[in-house]
């Protein structure tokens, strides 16, 4: 093989950040200005670590899977906000540093879709742990 710039190595690369480590663009604000966080365990991984030099900052997510947990760290640039998805029926089973969501500095909107809680998040790195039914 004499070269390594070829589109399958891109897709898997692409997949990786998409889907194993979940974040991707805004598709109606460009640029990573509004980004979203929405990792997609499976195939037996059970942990995922990735980051995003974007043109505001490091985007980062972080996730592993425990027995009875889900944990996720996320980082948000200065100036942009991140939609994050989280795993559970109720935001009574998510935590980030042991406070409820309710109590988080930092999250403008809390809303349920479909046995995902969406977070969307200003500036700043947040602990997520998810509780497991």
């Amino acid at each position: 093989m004499n070269s390594f710039n070829h589109y399958a190595y891109g897709a898997i690369g692409d997949w990786l950040y998409q889907v194993v480590a979940g974040i991707k663009i805004d598709p109606n604000i460009p640029g990573y200005k509004r980004f979203h966080i929405h990792p997609q365990p499976g195939g037996g991984l059970t942990y995922a670590r990735a980051g995003y030099d974007s043109m505001y900052g490091l985007i980062e997510s972080s996730w592993k899977l425990e027995k009875e947990s889900w944990d996720l760290t996320a980082t948000i640039p200065a100036n942009t906000e991140g939609v994050i998805y989280l795993p559970a029926q109720s935001t009574a089973d998510i935590t980030e540093v042991g406070q409820t969501l309710d109590q988080v500095e930092g999250i403008w909107d809390i809303r349920q879709e479909d046995g995902t809680v969406v977070l969307t998040l200003g500036a700043g790195q947040y602990h997520f742990s998810t509780r497991i039914h």
